[in-house]
């Protein structure tokens, strides 16, 4: 097997040491002769590690990625000189028997000579420094959750349903009759009028909701889950700060992703942050699908196909995508939403939502290689892809019904067909004598959406 490399080096990385291996062609001859060391995972160790590797004339090193305990070793070899490489080890699985830090190293070293390993995707260390603000944002949001669940089941042990009456009960009027409960006030009445806004109309319900039975357990108990309440509210609110200041340089990137339905600031900044904007990382779309965990897996053998299930992606990268799809469906007037819709009748909302998603990523990676932004097709961009289909199906329908139905193209009107041609209609939209352009559709209006809409469900 023809040899990729000269010379080469395999690190198999624990917590505590690393066991590296240097594989080099002797001159003059096909012969391969191998050098070992074991090192500590100490910094001075690893910079002995950089040393070494560099006396010896190495200038691509593999390894494994071994939960965190690849991290620091990367860090530190990180640099010029080195060309370091990240692998899965499942893809360089040893043999049954043959399982020793030593031929672990060895192994991978070899693999690195011949040619035979793939490299996983690792940013660069700004962008690693991006992913892990994104993803503490996921954990605080998660934390956060997690204490709002608990007030509600804390209110709900002493029959107070406020979460039957008010959808958010942490929201602005919920924090103000929550502060008043935990501060000893038990008149429902005094508790009912702390409502602001829409929620007045809900007195009476109010009133009904906060007649229970509290007791000072119960009040001590709510105290404490506000306090870790606001302290993850100032958390996130400092992380979302961060972000932005160091996002500044992606305004333009960030705004342009903003245009997808069902993406937002926060979509954004975690997309950023997982991907990069170098997308030669990923030779198409589809490869960008497929690392972030979008695409059907394979499982057929003799000619029957089993299990479809997604692949294990990036994810963080597949968490935010997903809840942009369920966004994107309830988008109205939206190309999403359609092919949401056009999905979920056949198999279900959950594939569908995954389907919108893999659209989604398809979309980004050609915002952020090609530049632009999202143009809207349109919610009806598939009835008018085949006018004549949809009618047949919509006559169909209607005679199924009991309905007498004749169809009849309408003719176009010479004054219309003038502006047609002054709107520069595209080819196949004029062969289907569509009135208007549906690659130029206008973008509906998107909703409101929070900037914590990262939080999970």
């Amino acid at each position: 097997m023809q040899l990729l490399y000269r010379r080469c080096a395999g690190l198999d990385v624990h917590a505590k040491s690393v066991t590296a291996c240097i594989r080099r062609r002797l001159k003059g001859s096909s012969a391969v002769e191998c050098e070992e060391a074991v090192f500590g995972t100490f910094t001075q160790d690893l910079l002995r590690l950089r040393k070494w590797l560099r006396q010896h004339g190495v200038t691509q090193v593999a390894m494994e990625s071994t939960g965190v305990y690849w991290i620091p070793v990367w860090n530190v070899l990180e640099g010029p000189g080195l060309k370091l490489m990240l692998v899965n080890p499942a893809t360089v699985r040893a043999l049954r028997g043959r399982k020793t830090d030593r031929i672990d190293a060895r192994r991978l070293a070899e693999y690195l000579q011949h040619g035979l390993l793939n490299g996983s995707f690792v940013p660069s260390r700004r962008l690693r420094q991006l992913r892990e603000l994104t993803r503490m944002r996921v954990h605080v949001q998660q934390d956060r959750n997690r204490v709002i669940n608990r007030i509600g089941r804390l209110l709900e042990t002493v029959n107070i349903k406020l979460s039957a009456v008010a959808s958010n009960i942490v929201g602005v009027s919920g924090k103000a009759m929550l502060r008043a409960l935990a501060a000893g006030v038990r008149r429902p009445e005094t508790l009912a009028h702390k409502a602001l806004g829409t929620l007045r109309t809900k007195i009476p319900e109010l009133i009904a909701a906060f007649d229970g039975r509290p007791d000072a357990h119960f009040e001590w108990m709510l105290n404490r889950l506000l306090e870790k309440l606001d302290w993850l509210d100032a958390e996130l609110a400092g992380i979302n700060r961060q972000l932005d200041e160091r996002m500044r340089d992606y305004a333009d990137l960030i705004r342009r992703l903003d245009t997808i339905p069902g993406v937002d600031v926060v979509v954004a900044q975690a997309v950023i942050a997982e991907t990069g904007t170098d997308m030669t990382q990923f030779p198409d779309a589809a490869h960008l699908a497929s690392w972030a965990g979008l695409c059907p897996g394979n499982a057929e053998s003799a000619g029957k196909r089993f299990s479809g299930r997604t692949r294990k992606g990036d994810r963080y990268l597949r968490r935010i995508l997903v809840q942009s799809a369920w966004a994107a469906a309830h988008t109205n007037g939206s190309f999403l939403q359609a092919l949401f819709f056009r999905i979920a009748r056949r198999r279900g909302e959950k594939k569908a939502c995954v389907a919108v998603a893999h659209r989604i990523a398809t979309i980004i990676w050609k915002i952020i290689r090609d530049g632009g932004i999202y143009e809207e097709a349109g919610a009806d961009f598939f009835d008018r892809i085949r006018p004549e289909r949809t009618a047949r199906k919509l006559t169909r329908r209607l005679e199924r019904l009991g309905f007498e139905v004749t169809v009849r193209r309408r003719p176009i009107d010479p004054a219309a067909a003038n502006e047609i041609v002054a709107a520069e209609i595209c080819g196949k939209c004029n062969r289907w004598r569509l009135a208007k352009c549906i690659h130029h559709a206008p973008k509906p209006k998107r909703p409101y959406t929070r900037r914590t809409s990262e939080s999970a469900t």
